[in-house]
């Protein structure tokens, strides 16, 4: 009967659809239930309406409690066909659900989701081996990721990572919709020249508004153009992976390293304490360099090691070496003058 209730559903066009595990189970609860009170004897708990319902149930599930069984051999026989038809539920129930699944996982493979999420940062454009640097960075960090790639990558290339993958034409606001960019904290257009970069920039500009938006360049000079699209832009060197990520995790973080890059604004330099000072805490550095000099202490180099944002208990050696930034370059002479007083002001 399972088999005669199996090809009446291909016939009927419902085999391979959700109806199918549906209508199995009610065809085979309709059929046994009469077969069950014909074969059992008057008065048999099993085929009471209030009871059979759940020995159905129990036995097509293949659990088998065990509270109520048929009692004669027919009722056996019923039984069993009820057990083929449980069986045969949940085969449809689980090859329905696998076919499904896989489906799923093809169309997130090739591209062909929507995203529904926001706060997320969108990667537009696919270069191997550099792209997977940038998702590892910003996974690690906790963004959430989506990564919006170009037709000819054909499926998701980071497969084994928390990236959700969309593939189109980034020149398509369909495409960038799908993305979730009008929706995204940041976006990042990382494509294989600037040409494609200005014009990608442009959809995005136009889907998304004033998200915060970074561009990478091959030459940066061209960041003017960008800056037609979208005032806020932030150009990045293309070459520079770090700095990518830096500025989408810390927006603005460019436009500082530029700052300090900038021959007119502030300069990183750097200075030995002289030998005659002997050991000097961190906290009276700081405090001179940032009270007196108008500068901020990044790092001391102290018996060959690096240490920076040291501490401000640290005890740096005689002939150790600060590294500040400013807007003017510090003497030796200063900096003793100035870290003796402190001393003294301690002493």
């Amino acid at each position: 009967m399972p088999v005669f209730v199996a090809r009446l559903l291909a016939r009927m066009g419902l085999l391979g659809t959700w109806w199918t595990p549906a209508a199995l189970l009610a065809g085979v609860y309709v059929t046994s239930w009469p077969l069950m009170v014909l074969a059992e004897p008057e008065g048999s708990a099993v085929a009471a309406p209030a009871d059979y319902w759940w020995y159905f149930v129990v036995t097509a599930a293949t659990v088998g409690y065990g509270d109520l069984r048929p009692e004669s051999a027919a009722g056996r026989v019923v039984g069993t066909y009820v057990i083929v038809g449980g069986i045969a539920t949940l085969t449809a129930v689980f090859t329905k659900l696998a076919k499904t699944l896989e489906r799923a996982k093809g169309r997130r493979m090739r591209g062909a989701v929507t995203v529904d999420a926001s706060g997320h940062v969108v990667l537009l454009g696919y270069t191997p081996g550099r792209t997977e640097r940038i998702v590892d960075e910003l996974i690690a960090d906790g963004r959430r990721v989506i990564l919006c790639a170009w037709e000819d990558v054909p499926a998701n290339p980071v497969p084994d990572r928390r990236a959700v993958f969309v593939r189109g034409d980034l020149s398509d606001g369909a495409v960038l919709r799908r993305a979730g960019v009008q929706r995204a904290r940041s976006v990042l257009v990382d494509v294989r020249d600037d040409n494609e970069a200005l014009a990608v920039a442009v959809t995005v500009g136009h889907v998304a508004g004033h998200v915060h938006l970074v561009v990478t360049l091959r030459d940066l000079g061209r960041e003017r153009h960008l800056r037609y699209v979208d005032e806020t832009v932030h150009c990045v060197q293309w070459h520079s992976p770090h700095m990518i990520t830096e500025e989408l995790k810390h927006p603005g973080i460019t436009e500082v390293y530029a700052e300090l890059m900038t021959h007119d604004g502030a300069g990183t330099y750097s200075i030995r304490l002289p030998e005659s000072l002997g050991p000097v805490l961190v906290e009276h550095c700081q405090t001179v360099l940032g009270r007196k000099g108008g500068a901020t202490m990044l790092a001391a180099r102290a018996g060959g090691e690096l240490l920076v944002n040291p501490g401000w208990r640290t005890e740096l050696p005689s002939g150790a070496v600060l590294y500040y930034i400013g807007s003017r370059r510090l003497t030796p002479e200063w900096i003793a003058r100035a870290l003796r007083g402190r001393q003294e002001e301690d002493g």
